[in-house]
């Protein structure tokens, strides 16, 4: 199994941090597993070289490391609460609160969407194919942007809902507030997207990244603040938040890509996936699932009468 780490930077050994993430991960792992993990190459940079365990970390570094079966861990089932947008037999659409973890990663073992979901479904009622950390877990969105997603209940709806999203036949809408305001009422970002090469724990527009596509229609605003409405057609890493800072129109509260101009402490960007589309790829049924804003997507919205509407749980179309 492949696991992918954000290392800090921390300045100590490669082979000291690895060791001490994947233990807090649940890994039954010591420092000699990992340093012959690197020694045999089987752990990766994001610049495709093999570090050796001497490697001080002098800056956020990204990892895929190469593990054993038998060294991946089962994690826990959790009672978390869950707000069940859609459920049948194949797959639910689940709406994740803002400031919820995905998947168990380092400093987030527990407590996370995949915590909860073992404990609703069952470990035997989702699907594997990303192995144990992200059961049922088709597609991603942060921690600190809440809304919609898929899960997968088993492989063979897990590989059908994958192949509709590299089709961009999965409609994913998000709303956002952003800084500043546009000339146009709609428009396209195309611009690729790989890892920020200042900084590891970054996205960023470059030459050499992944191709992204993003839609924007703006819905309304105010003088120096806008309310979008965004459809994907690729699914990279941060991609909205990086597109739209790419543009000079973070969004507001992000604090990775919004840096020097926050609004106030927001506890996380004004990103809410509002919608999914798709055709059933069991039942051929069509699927709309909408999830209304956050909480604090209105205290926001209080203060700035013109993006306010009647109804400010309503989807987009109503602004």
């Amino acid at each position: 199994m492949i696991i992918e780490l954000d290392l800090p930077l921390n300045r100590e050994r490669l082979d000291v941090t690895l060791t001490e993430c994947l233990q807090e991960l649940g890994h039954k792992l010591t420092r000699s597993d990992i340093t012959k993990a690197l020694n045999e190459k089987r752990v990766l940079l994001a610049d495709g070289t093999f570090p050796k365990a001497g490697l001080k970390l002098t800056c956020p570094c990204h990892v895929k490391i190469e593990l054993s079966e038998v060294a991946v861990p089962r994690h826990e089932a959790e009672d978390l609460p869950l707000d069940i947008v859609f459920e049948d037999e194949y797959l639910l659409v689940v709406n994740k609160p803002r400031g919820l973890v995905v998947h168990p990663a380092p400093g987030h073992a527990n407590g996370t969407l995949v915590n909860a979901l073992l404990n609703y479904c069952g470990g035997n009622n989702l699907s594997d194919i990303n192995g144990e950390f992200r059961p049922g877990i088709v597609h991603r969105i942060d921690k600190d942007t809440s809304g919609l997603l898929v899960v997968a209940k088993d492989n063979s709806i897990h590989n059908k809902l994958a192949e509709l999203l590299s089709v961009h036949a999965i409609n994913r809408v998000y709303q956002a507030i952003v800084f500043g305001n546009f000339a146009e009422t709609a428009g396209k970002i195309d611009a690729p997207i790989g890892r920020d090469p200042r900084n590891r724990q970054k996205m960023a527009v470059t030459l050499k990244g992944k191709p992204a596509l993003t839609h924007f229609t703006v819905l309304a605003s105010r003088p120096g603040y806008s309310l979008l409405r965004l459809n994907l057609e690729t699914g990279r890493t941060h991609q909205i938040r990086v597109h739209l800072s790419y543009i000079g129109h973070p969004v507001v509260g992000d604090p990775l890509y919004a840096a020097g101009r926050k609004y106030a402490d927001l506890g996380g960007q004004l990103l809410h996936a509002a919608e999914l589309h798709f055709r059933h790829p069991i039942t051929q049924r069509m699927i709309d699932c909408y999830a209304p804003l956050p909480e604090v997507f209105n205290t926001f919205l209080e203060q700035f009468p013109m993006l306010q509407t009647k109804n400010r749980n309503t989807m987009a179309d109503n602004f």
